[in-house]
């Protein structure tokens, strides 16, 4: 397991004990979410839900990286369609997840080089490497 050398944020939310059903508020008060379980009526957002908002804003972050290193201009309209699926295995609940990752007006090649290193340096995959199968569609 890796030890971290330097925190550079720490992110601080309080789930009250209706969980799925409850609320959710970060320590800042930037986040105040109500909480629901997926497919219900419920009008909160759920965990997976959260989980592929933030792996989807981190992968965008660090195409950025890629693309400065590299000196390739973004484009204004570079989108990500994150799905993250709740499931069970053998009675066990499980996640997995795909990033569709729409970079249009770029070469193939250099999308996907982009892609490929964002893929190094997000802190998502690392944390579901070799744990959750995901699938990073370029489209």
């Amino acid at each position: 397991m890796t030890q971290l050398e330097n925190v550079l944020y720490t992110g601080k939310t309080h789930t009250s004990s209706g969980g799925r059903n409850g609320t959710s508020r970060s320590s800042d008060g930037r986040l105040d979410i109500q909480l629901s379980s997926p497919g219900t009526a419920g009008s909160g957002t759920n965990p997976e839900q959260l989980f592929a908002a933030g792996w989807s804003a981190c992968f965008i972050g660090a195409i950025g990286i890629a693309a400065g290193k590299m000196k390739v201009a973004l484009p204004a309209d570079l989108a990500i369609d994150a799905e993250v699926d709740l499931g069970t295995t053998g009675g066990a609940y499980f996640l997995q997840a795909r990033l569709n990752v729409s970079l249009p007006g770029l070469e193939h090649e250099v999308a996907q080089a982009l892609v490929d290193a964002a893929h190094q340096t997000c802190p998502y995959p690392k944390a579901t490497s070799g744990n959750i199968n995901v699938v990073i569609n370029l489209v």
